[in-house]
């Protein structure tokens, strides 16, 4: 089965404020196994426009990741994201990686 992931690029506003969100979130990833890839490391725009702050989440499959986004307790943890104080803006969207079988290098078919 695929995995599922979130990808967030985001502005954070308040660094310190949204240190309470990364804490409230964390109960939501641990009841659905989030695993983070990639979390706001070194990072190069070569192409558009950036956010400051890169994630990847990984979750066992994509169910697993809209059930979480979903989840009362990451719907607590966002309204300290994105209420009334916003402490950050930005982008985030679940996906499921394309399967995986031989192409040509350069193909742009699915």
């Amino acid at each position: 089965m695929a995995k599922g992931y979130w990808i967030v690029r985001v502005d954070v506003t308040d660094p310190e404020a949204y240190r309470a969100y990364g804490a409230a979130n964390a109960e939501a990833f641990r009841k659905f196994g989030a695993r983070f890839l990639v979390r706001a490391g070194k990072y190069e725009t070569v192409e558009g426009t950036s956010r400051s702050r890169n994630v990847v989440i990984e979750f066992k499959d994509y169910a697993t990741a809209l059930a979480c986004y979903r989840s009362p307790e990451y719907a607590a943890a966002k309204m300290l994201r994105v209420g009334p104080a916003a402490l950050s803006h930005g982008s985030p969207f679940l996906t499921e990686p394309a399967p995986l079988y031989p192409r040509r290098i350069g193909s742009f078919d699915s």
